[in-house]
C-alpha cells in the first residue's frame, strides 16, 4: 500500500537502466576483455592460522602459458600497505594491511600467491602447483576464545586480541541504574553474514609502461575512492590513474570495501605488460568478500514504573576477522551510536570493542551496523514491555522523541533532524488492524501452528557526511558531492555524477530531479553519466551510507537550478524579454501570460552553442551548471516494520506470512525506487532473521561455502511486503530528501523475533539470537509444556 505521492513530478513507471538490463546489452565487469588479456588465479591458505615458512613457484612458472607468479615477499617491493579508511577509534591498534600474506596467514582463504596465465583454467591449474610450507598455529575461532586468558595472539605485537574500543557516556548512567524502578537485562547475538551479490567482484587492469598510465575497470561502488586507494598503495599520482565502473550486478556494501585482489591485478599488469583480469568465483566469494553482522550485545535498560526509560547500558563486541578490513570496526561503531533509536534516554553508557578472530575480514553490508544495534534495542524494549505488562507499541510510544523536540541529540553522537515517530507508529498499527492480523493470531492461539505479530521501530542514518564531521572523527575522507548538469545544442541534458548505479536506480532518481527542475518533457531527455574518474566529478564518500538520493539529489537540484537560470537568460535574449517573465515547462520557454510566444529548449541550445551572435553582449555561451553540496548535518529516516509469522510447534519452523513497513524518508523523489529499496532491504532482513549464516568450526574452517549451505532465501520464502509512506522533509537537505537504501534491512530481525515471541507467548519466550533456527524455536516451544 502507498498513501503518498511524489513531491517531484513527473516520474515514469520504469527506470533509466532497465532497458539495458532486460535486453542484455548492459556491460558487466566480465564483459571487459581487452586484447591480450591475462587471467589471474589466487592461491589461498587452507589453514586459519599459520606461519609461512616458504613458497615454491618453480613448477607453476614452467607451465606453458603462465606469465607470472607473485608472492607476498615480492609484492611488498612494489606495493605499500592498504589503508584502513575507518581508522577512527582513538585507541585502536596499528595496522599494516597487505594485499597478500607475507609471513603469516590469519584466516582460511588468505591470498598467499597469485598466478597470471593465458586463461583462467590454466591459471588455476598452475596455482595448484604452487607449494606453500605452513607451520600451523593455534586458532581462535570465536570471540570467547580470543578473549580467554592465555589465548593465542593473532597479532603478537599488539599483546592482545582486542583491536580497539571506545566508550560513550551521557548523563550519569550508574546512578540512574541504581535508582531505576524496573531493570531488564539481556545478551543478544547476531550471526555472521555477507552481501552475496549476484555478480561477484572483479577487475581488469591495463598499465601502460611507456606512459605509466593505469586504467582499472572494477566492480566497485566508489570509483574516486578506488583511484585514491590505488594511488596511495603504489605511491602513484592520481592524474595517471583512471578508474572505470561498468554495470554492477549488486553491491550491498560488499563492493564498497577495498580488497587485495585489485592491488594484485594492477601489479600483475605492470609486471607482465599485458592487461590482467581477475573475476572472483563463487567459492572464493565466501572467504574473500567482506563478512559482516557478527556481534555480541550485552544490554541493560532501567526504567520507571510508568515505562519511561531512565538509562541504557551496553557493550557491543564485534567479531572481526584475522586481518582488519578497510572499514575497520566502523560498522560496529555505527550500530552502537544509533542504538538509542527513536527514544529519549537521558543516561547512556555504551562500550564498543572489536575482537580479532581467525575468520575472514569484517566489512560493509547493507545497514552497516545498524541492524544489530536496532535488534538489541528493540528486543530490550519488548522485554521491558513484558516486565511492565504493557503493549509493545505503548512502551515505544511513551519513550518517543516528540515531533516538536527536533533537532534531537540521541545521547551518543547523532543529532536527528526531523521526525513524526508516533504518527508513523500509528500508520503501522492501523495497517495491522486493517489486515485482520490480530484475528488470525487469536484463531491460531491454541493450534499446533501458532501465529504471532511483532513490530520494531528504527531510525536510519542517511546522507553520510558532512565532511567536517567525518574529518573530526579522524577520517581522511570527505562527505561532499559535486555534480555537473549540461545541456547540449539539441536541448538534451546530461548529468555527470561520481555516484555509481548498482541497481538502486540512481540514474533514474537524478534524471527525475533534472526533469522537475528544468521542466523537461520526460526523463528520456536526460542522460546520467557515471562510473569514470576521467569524465565524472569527484564525490567524497562515494555511493554508500544511503547518501546518493539525498546528497547527489540536492547537488543535482542546485546544479540544474544554475543551468535553469542560464537557459532563461539565453531565452530572454532570443525572445527579447526579461528572464523573470519567462516560464520553463514541457521542453519550452514561453512568455508568462502569452504561451504562444516562446522557443524550444533545442532552439535555446542551438543559440547558446552555434549562433552566439543572437545573444546579447555579456551573455555567456554554453549551458551548464555545477554545484558542490556538503551537508551541514546528516538526515535521519525512520519507520516501523511489522511481521505476521506462523510457528510450527512440532518442528520449530518459522514462516513469515505477511510483512509491512510504515516509513518516512523525507521528500520522495520516485515512489517506485523507494518501494524497490524498501522491499529489497526487507528481503535481506528476512534472510538474516531466519536463513543466512556463515558458520565456522573450532579450527577456523568455514563450513558454509555454497548456496546449499548458506541459505539465501528464494521468492518462495519471501511474503507479500506492503508499504505506507509519510513525507517529513529534512531541514538540512535542499529538497528535503532523506536516504532510504538501508531502511528496509534495519528493523526486520527485531520485528520477526518479536513475532516469534508473540506466537509462543511473550511471558515465557524471548528470542535472543539471529538467525532464528528451527532447533531453538522447537526447544522454546517445548519449554511451554
Amino acid at each position: 500500500m502507498t498513501n503518498a505521492k511524489s513531491a517531484q513530478q513527473p516520474w515514469a513507471p520504469s527506470r533509466q537502466q532497465d532497458i539495458r538490463l532486460l535486453t542484455g546489452t548492459a556491460q558487466f565487469i566480465d564483459d571487459i576483455d581487452p586484447p591480450g588479456t591475462l587471467h589471474l588465479a589466487m592461491v589461498r591458505s587452507p589453514l586459519a592460522h599459520a606461519i609461512i615458512k616458504g613458497i615454491r613457484t618453480d613448477e607453476a612458472l614452467r607451465m606453458p602459458g603462465v606469465h607470472a607468479v607473485l608472492t607476498g615477499e615480492e609484492l611488498v617491493r612494489y606495493a605499500g600497505a592498504q589503508p584502513v579508511v575507518w581508522e577512527h577509534i582513538p585507541n585502536q591498534q596499528p595496522v599494516t594491511a597487505r594485499a597478500m600474506a607475507v609471513d603469516r596467514v590469519r584466516y582460511v582463504g588468505r591470498i598467499v600467491a597469485a598466478v597470471a596465465a593465458e586463461t583462467r583454467a590454466l591459471a588455476e591449474d598452475a596455482a595448484e602447483l604452487v607449494e606453500v610450507d605452513y607451520e600451523p598455529l593455534d586458532v581462535v575461532s570465536t570471540v570467547e576464545q580470543a578473549l580467554a586468558p592465555g589465548a593465542p595472539l593473532l597479532h603478537p605485537e599488539w599483546g592482545t586480541n582486542v583491536f580497539g574500543s571506545q566508550h560513550y557516556t551521557t548523563g550519569d548512567p550508574a546512578a540512574a541504574w541504581d535508582e531505576a524502578e524496573v531493570k531488564v537485562r539481556g545478551t543478544l547475538r547476531v550471526g555472521r553474514q555477507f552481501g552475496a551479490p549476484l555478480e561477484t567482484r572483479g577487475c581488469v587492469a591495463t598499465w601502460d609502461r611507456h606512459s605509466d598510465e593505469l586504467e582499472l575497470w572494477i566492480s566497485a561502488q566508489s570509483p574516486n575512492r578506488v583511484r585514491e586507494f590505488i594511488g596511495q598503495v603504489f605511491n602513484k599520482p592520481l592524474h595517471s590513474i583512471r578508474v572505470r565502473v561498468p554495470a554492477l550486478g549488486g553491491g550491498f556494501g560488499t563492493k564498497a570495501d577495498f580488497y587485495g585482489e585489485e592491488v594484485i591485478t594492477c601489479l600483475m599488469a605492470w609486471l607482465t605488460g599485458r592487461p590482467v583480469k581477475y573475476i572472483e568465483d563463487r567459492l572464493e566469494s565466501f572467504v574473500a568478500s567482506a563478512h559482516a553482522r557478527e556481534q555480541i550485545l550485552d544490554m541493560e535498560l532501567g526504567a520507571d514504573r510508568d515505562g519511561r526509560i531512565r538509562c541504557l547500558r551496553g557493550r557491543v563486541t564485534a567479531a572481526l576477522g584475522g586481518e582488519i578490513g578497510s572499514t575497520g570496526m566502523g560498522p560496529a561503531w555505527l550500530g552502537a551510536i544509533m542504538m538509542p533509536g527513536p527514544y529519549k534516554i537521558p543516561n547512556i553508557s555504551v562500550e564498543i570493542r572489536g575482537v580479532v578472530t581467525n575468520r575472514s575480514p569484517y566489512g560493509a553490508y547493507r545497514g552497516w551496523g545498524q541492524p544489530k544495534g536496532n535488534f538489541a534495542m528493540e528486543r530490550m524494549m519488548d522485554k521491558l514491555a513484558v516486565e511492565l505488562g504493557l503493549d509493545p507499541a505503548e512502551i515505544r510510544r511513551r519513550n518517543f522523541v516528540a515531533s516538536d523536540q527536533f533537532p534531537h541529540f540521541n545521547g551518543m553522537l547523532p543529532t536527528y533532524d526531523s521526525g513524526r515517530y508516533a504518527e508513523c507508529l500509528d500508520l503501522c498499527l492501523a495497517e495491522i488492524e486493517a489486515r485482520g492480523w490480530r484475528q488470525q493470531v487469536a484463531a491460531a492461539r491454541d493450534g499446533d501452528v501458532a501465529k504471532g505479530i511483532g513490530l520494531a521501530f528504527y531510525v536510519e542514518s542517511t546522507a553520510a557526511g558532512p565532511s567536517r564531521g567525518m574529518n573530526a572523527l579522524g577520517l581522511d575522507q570527505s562527505g561532499f558531492d559535486e555534480e555537473w548538469v549540461r545541456m547540449d545544442s539539441t536541448g538534451r541534458v546530461t548529468v555527470y555524477t561520481g555516484h555509481t548505479d548498482m541497481g538502486q536506480g540512481i540514474e533514474t532518481a537524478l534524471a527525475d530531479v533534472v526533469v522537475a527542475e528544468l521542466g523537461l518533457r520526460s526523463r528520456s531527455d536526460v542522460t546520467v553519466t557515471w562510473g569514470d574518474t576521467a569524465t565524472c566529478p569527484y564525490t567524497g564518500y562515494g555511493t554508500g551510507g544511503s547518501r546518493a538520493g539525498a546528497l547527489a539529489g540536492a547537488a543535482v537540484k542546485q546544479a540544474a537550478g544554475a543551468l535553469r537560470r542560464k537557459i532563461l537568460q539565453v531565452a530572454a535574449d532570443l525572445l527579447e524579454a526579461d528572464p523573470s517573465d519567462l516560464v520553463l515547462a514541457d521542453g519550452r520557454v514561453t512568455v508568462r501570460g502569452n504561451p504562444t510566444t516562446g522557443c524550444t529548449l533545442a532552439e535555446v541550445g542551438f543559440a547558446a552553442y552555434r549562433q552566439v551572435v543572437r545573444l546579447k553582449e555579456g551573455t555567456d555561451p554554453t549551458l551548464e551548471g555545477r554545484a558542490v553540496f556538503d551537508p551541514p548535518a546528516q538526515a535521519y529516516s525512520y519507520g516501523c516494520a511489522a511481521a505476521l509469522v506462523e510457528v510450527d510447534r512440532a518442528t520449530g519452523r518459522v514462516r513469515v506470512l505477511q510483512y509491512l513497513m510504515s516509513h518516512d524518508c523525507g521528500t520522495v523523489l520516485n515512489p517506485m525506487i523507494v518501494e524497490g529499496q524498501l522491499r529489497g532491504g526487507s528481503m535481506q532482513a528476512i534472510a538474516g532473521a531466519l536463513y543466512e549464516r556463515i558458520v565456522y568450526d573450532d579450527n577456523g574452517q568455514i563450513l558454509t561455502t555454497t548456496f546449499m549451505d548458506y541459505a539465501v532465501p528464494t521468492a518462495l520464502e519471501i511474503p507479500p511486503i506492503d508499504l505506507v509512506h509519510m513525507e517529513t522533509p529534512s531541514p538540512v537537505i535542499p529538497g528535503g530528501m532523506k536516504g532510504v537504501g538501508e531502511a528496509g534491512v534495519i528493523p526486520g530481525g527485531a520485528a520477526i523475533a518479536s513475532a516469534v515471541d508473540d506466537a509462543l507467548g511473550r511471558d515465557r519466550t524471548f528470542v535472543t539470537e539471529l538467525p532464528i533456527t528451527a532447533e531453538h524455536v522447537f526447544w522454546m516451544a517445548e519449554s511451554r509444556h
